[in-house]
């Protein structure tokens, strides 16, 4: 029978997590509730300390301002509504709720995908050049490049999630997820999604491997660089303000890769779903805890607001 001649679906049903028991879905309700809760608060107070204290106005601190706004943006693409679904029985989504959150979705990640490998770069130029460092990142120039990634990052996910959201879906609408990502939709078309397959994969190059590669080949040059620095407390400074970026890089495209850049043949719904739950849901999170904890000008900062909280308090 052709997809003509059959009933198109209208709306999906997450699956999610309706798959165990009912006290442990009430569980991992209030386990992702307090997630989501210290995510919004972690990454908004990054950002106004960041935002605040003008000794963290340079570029390095610019970059992490919008990864916090992105964080809190990516995770509430997600996590609202699966908190919703595992509390009540209707699991249902429209097909248009759907493409507009996989499209959040993918520009948030695509972006954020751009920001690390940004910020590697600027780390790179900081460490290898420090003498252009005044000049290769100035406020004109990051900023352009910060509206450049989220530009590419829109205009690339509109066109993938088009590229899904033209199939037909006719036969089960169960969606083995809690959000709309691109490989288990694609299980639910219809028609051969061969041709679809393959640009995902080839995205997946583009978007995933190929900033990380350009990440690995920036921090071959940072180490090398360090390596070269005489004195044994300026290493420790130069590395120190690469490890939480090596940390989330590690973790973020790390479970990316694992995800996107291989054949749907190899793929387990079920991984899918835990790494899903952990770039989406997770990361967020650690973020602000990465950089804060591992950062002392980001931790000096901290303190230095909290005191003097209060100290007015106490007067």
């Amino acid at each position: 029978m052709t997809p003509e001649n059959q009933t198109l679906v209208t709306e999906f049903i997450l699956l999610g997590f309706s798959d165990l028991s009912l006290p442990l879905q009430h569980f991992l309700f209030s386990l992702f509730l307090i997630l989501y809760i210290l995510t919004v608060l972690g990454n908004a107070l990054i950002f106004v300390i960041l935002t605040v204290d003008p000794r963290l106005h340079s570029p390095m601190y610019f970059f992490l301002r919008n990864l916090s706004i992105l964080e809190i943006c990516l995770i509430s693409t997600t996590v609202p509504k699966m908190l919703i679904s595992l509390l009540i029985e209707d699991k249902s989504i429209s097909i248009l709720s759907c493409a507009i959150q996989m499209y959040f979705f993918l520009f948030l990640a695509t972006v954020e995908c751009f920001f690390l490998a940004a910020m590697a770069y600027d780390r790179y130029v900081a460490i290898c050049s420090p003498l252009h460092y005044t000049t290769m990142m100035t406020k004109e120039k990051c900023s352009i490049l910060v509206v450049a990634l989220w530009v590419t990052g829109m205009l690339f996910s509109a066109g993938r999630t088009s590229f899904v959201f033209v199939l037909p879906f006719c036969r089960l609408n169960v969606l083995n997820h809690f959000f709309c990502d691109i490989p288990p939709v694609l299980r639910l078309a219809c028609v051969d999604t061969y041709l679809n397959d393959q640009v995902t994969l080839v995205s997946g190059v583009l978007i995933i491997l190929l900033p990380f590669l350009l990440i690995l080949a920036s921090y071959i040059f940072i180490l090398s660089s360090i390596k070269k620095i005489s004195s044994s407390e300026s290493r420790e400074k130069a590395f120190s303000t690469c490890t939480a970026h090596l940390t989330s890089v590690t973790l973020f495209y790390g479970t990316a890769m694992l995800t996107y850049l291989q054949p749907r043949s190899g793929s387990s719904v079920d991984r899918d779903r835990i790494f899903a739950l952990f770039y989406a849901v997770v990361m967020p999170m650690l973020n602000p805890m990465i950089y804060s904890l591992r950062n002392k000008e980001v931790k000096g900062a901290v303190r230095r607001r909290f005191s003097r909280s209060m100290h007015v308090q106490g007067l």
